[in-house]
């Protein structure tokens, strides 16, 4: 990246596609390694969902997908922004970042979804929240990005959500957008908010069902987890028919945790990574110096009310546990879920208007589900990512999965 011009990948691109443009982007020497002497981190051929490893997680089946976008009509959408290398220039680069988006179903504005929200640990952002606990349903797309882009990346969908409804703020209503944030300062010059309108337009643009690109792209291009790097991860469940066949799918952004925490399947693989390599290598200091943050998007079919999406992301804080997180008081840790099992309409005609809902007490098997979904989700982050070397030469690897699979085959013995 000789020439500073950034490299942009917009839409649904492969996830090989995306770790080769990362690796051409960033790759090199001269830079200081995340961890002095990675002593497990040698390369293990291409980049793997963890049931692709063999690593089954829970009892309920995925979707056909294994992702959010198992929910029809759910769409997703990246920008990924890579420019630069070498030291820091604040406000210039180099730029590891990005923005994810989700879109709900087509013509949410007019349709709008029920939803709900929990905030786990308040130490981060996602703006539009009291609007969604006023009125119970979501009327845009969910945009995902670093810390100190939100503002830009709000301008953009409220630019992208203006041209497909001129109205607004004329005869329609105004809006106010969801933009939830994570800090990939440790890689990216977060001073330059590298992500521009134009990006969250064509990653808006470009959003698609189908396989979703997961690891280092979009939001999680800089992202870091567990000590390794993170990002865009994704996982989903479908409920047998006597469960009602309801889809639950999962998209998080996951730049939390620390090292020793991380458990795979039950297995505490944080601490037994490193072994039997030989004493632990020391941490740099600024790998430690963020507690990171964790971003939970939760979409189903099931026809819940804000009331229960509520608690369905509650149940996904739980899922985040399983990986090993304690939602650390620096950690930002957010959920929010929302149902296309109703359709909420923009300016009702009739006086009273009828919504299902799936009974309280048939809501335990979604319950279970979303945990799951959750915990794969961010497994998969981790297991997709890929090795990023960002500012001042700052490289954060890529966990190496045939050690990750050792470790959790052998069960820490």
């Amino acid at each position: 990246m000789a020439s500073g011009k950034p490299t942009r990948t917009i839409g649904r691109r492969p996830a090989v596609a995306v770790a080769l443009l990362i690796g051409l982007a960033v790759g090199g020497g001269g830079g200081t390694a995340g961890w002095a002497a990675e002593p497990n981190a040698q390369p293990d051929g291409p980049r793997k969902r963890v049931r692709e490893l063999g690593i089954v997680v829970g009892r309920y089946e995925p979707g056909p997908l294994n992702a959010i976008t198992d929910v029809p009509g759910v769409k997703v959408g990246h920008a990924t922004v890579v420019k630069g290398q070498g030291p820091l220039k604040p406000g210039e680069g180099p730029a590891r970042t990005g923005v994810t988006v989700i879109i709900p179903r087509d013509d949410v504005w007019r349709k709008k979804v029920p939803a709900g929200a929990f905030v786990l640990n308040g130490t981060g952002e996602m703006t539009g929240l009291a609007w969604v606990a006023e009125s119970g349903f979501l009327e845009y797309p969910i945009a995902l990005t670093n810390t100190l882009n939100v503002p830009r990346v709000a301008n953009g969908v409220m630019s992208w959500m203006i041209k497909a409804y001129p109205d607004i703020g004329i005869d329609d209503d105004t809006l106010t957008p969801v933009v939830a944030e994570c800090d990939d300062s440790r890689l990216n010059d977060i001073q330059g908010r590298h992500v521009s309108e134009a990006d969250v337009m064509r990653a808006l643009d470009g959003a698609q069902g189908g396989p979703v690109a997961e690891g280092s792209v979009g939001a999680g291009t800089g992202m870091v987890s567990y000590g390794f790097k993170g990002g865009i991860g994704t996982a989903s469940r479908r409920l047998s028919t006597d469960d009602g066949g309801y889809t639950a799918g999962v998209l998080v952004n996951a730049n939390h945790g620390r090292r020793e925490e991380l458990t795979v399947a039950g297995v505490p693989v944080g601490r037994l990574y490193d072994r039997p390599a030989g004493p632990r290598v020391s941490r740099d200091a600024w790998l430690e110096s963020h507690e990171g943050s964790i971003i939970v998007v939760i979409a189903t079919d099931a026809p819940l009310d804000s009331r229960q999406l509520t608690r369905l992301a509650k149940r996904a804080a739980l899922g985040l546990a399983r990986t090993g997180s304690t939602a650390r008081h620096g950690s930002g840790d957010f959920m929010l879920a929302f149902s296309t099992g109703n359709t909420i309409p923009h300016y009702p005609k009739e006086r009273t208007l009828t919504l299902t809902r799936l009974a309280d007490t048939h809501l335990n098997p979604l319950l279970a589900a979303t945990v799951e979904a959750a915990e794969e989700a961010i497994l998969n982050a981790l297991t997709m990512a890929t090795t990023v070397e960002g500012r001042d030469g700052r490289r954060v690897e890529a966990i190496g999965l045939a050690r990750l699979t050792d470790v959790v085959r052998n069960g820490g013995r």
